[in-house]
Parts: structure tokens; sequence; C-alpha cells
């Protein structure tokens, strides 16, 4: 299957049948990032109040797509399909001191495509619950913040890491040259803490995954955006 970082925390994932997941979904004029240049099966997004997560409109779709609100999936129960895929969600916080002035609740979502488990922090912006990490239990890619406040910061990023013990960590709302907010962290920062020797980069916004190839121990995989 492919992967593909369009930005900020939106990540086009298609598998090798052809469905493509659309996550979090940016406005483009707000954003800096490119307008999405494929058309999704599925759109997943955090919530549906916040307009760095939840451009569903804005994404290209092929007949009979679906979106999913993982913040009304994780308060009705926490479990749905689409095209035979399973999603899960559990409730998240932005930030207690969020610069809006007014943190919203939002969702981290995880699922499964071809044998390998992501995980999506959504718009999680305060220290993790035991309840949250274990929700992460197992998954083999973890869509992770890297930018620091207002998200997570890096060192709270490490010890979820720690505990979940992903085979990869690709990292994901952090300051690029074209993000119009300018408050987070480069990439550079998250290389600090995980270490150079641990990461291997794309050098492009896409890269092929297979389950059969998996690290372990866990290592990061930068992508650059679209």
């Amino acid at each position: 299957m492919r992967i593909t970082w369009y930005g900020q925390a939106s990540f086009g994932i298609e598998s090798g049948s052809g469905i493509m997941i659309v996550t979090d979904p940016y406005d483009p004029e707000t954003s800096g990032f490119k307008p999405f240049p494929d058309k999704a099966d599925i759109v997943i997004k955090s919530s549906s109040n916040d307009d760095f997560h939840d451009n569903d409109h804005l994404v290209p779709k092929k007949t009979g797509a679906s979106v999913i609100d993982a913040l009304e999936l994780a308060k009705q129960g926490g479990a749905t399909a689409s095209h035979e895929i399973g999603f899960r969600a559990i409730t998240a916080m932005e930030h207690d001191l969020h610069p809006s002035g007014h943190p919203d609740q939002n969702a981290m979502y995880r699922f499964e495509v071809e044998g390998i488990r992501f995980g999506h922090m959504g718009d999680m912006g305060n220290d993790f619950s035991e309840e949250q990490i274990e929700f992460f239990s197992g998954v083999n890619v973890l869509l992770s913040h890297a930018g620091g406040f207002p998200v997570i910061s890096l060192e709270e990023l490490k010890r979820v890491v720690d505990r979940v013990r992903p085979n990869l960590v690709i990292p994901m709302h952090f300051r690029t040259l074209c993000y119009k907010p300018r408050m987070m962290h480069f990439i550079t920062e998250f290389l600090e803490l995980f270490g150079e020797s641990e990461t291997d980069f794309a050098f492009g916004c896409s890269a092929e995954l297979n389950p059969e190839k998996m690290p372990d121990p866990t290592r990061s995989l930068v992508l650059d955006y679209f």
C-alpha cells in the first residue's frame, strides 16, 4: 500500500486494491498546503469544528464515498466500518491553553488496512491518559504530532511511543516552509529527540508500506509534504 502526506494532519492511504482513505483534511487557503489531488473512498476527520482538520468538503470523492466524524464516532460507541475497513475512535481535547481561547473536543482514531494497523492522533493537545495510550496498543504505524504546542509536547510524544512501541512513527502537524501558522517546531526538533540514526527519510511525499517489512524496534519515517 502507499501512504502520502499532503500536509498538516492529512494523509492519503491507498490500499493495494485502490481504496483511498484521507485523514483530517485541511483548508489550503488557511494552511498554505496544496489542494487535495486524489479522490477518496473514505474521509475521516477528528472533529467537525477545526479549520485545519475537518474540511471533508474540499476532498474530491469517488462515487459511494463516505465521511466519518471520529468525534461523533467516539461518542456513539467508538467503532464503525466502511468499504470493509474497521475504524475505532476515542475522545481527545485540544491544548488547555489553545490559542483560540476555547479548546475544543476532538478524537483520535485507528484503522487497519491490509494487515497494517494505523493510529492517528487527531488534534490531541494534552498529555495522554492511560486509556488513550492503551487505545493505540498494537498499532504498526503511528501518525504522530511532531510540532509541539498547541498539540502534545515532543517529550509526551516520546513517552507515548516508548509505551506503545509502534513499528513506524510518521511525524505530522509540524511547521514547514509553506505552512502559514508559525508557532510550531520544524522537524529538526523531532529529529533531536528521536535521533537521526533511528530515522529514515522518504525524500518525497509518499512511501510504500509492507506489513512483512515493518521495522522492529521502532523507527521514524519522515515524509515531505505534497
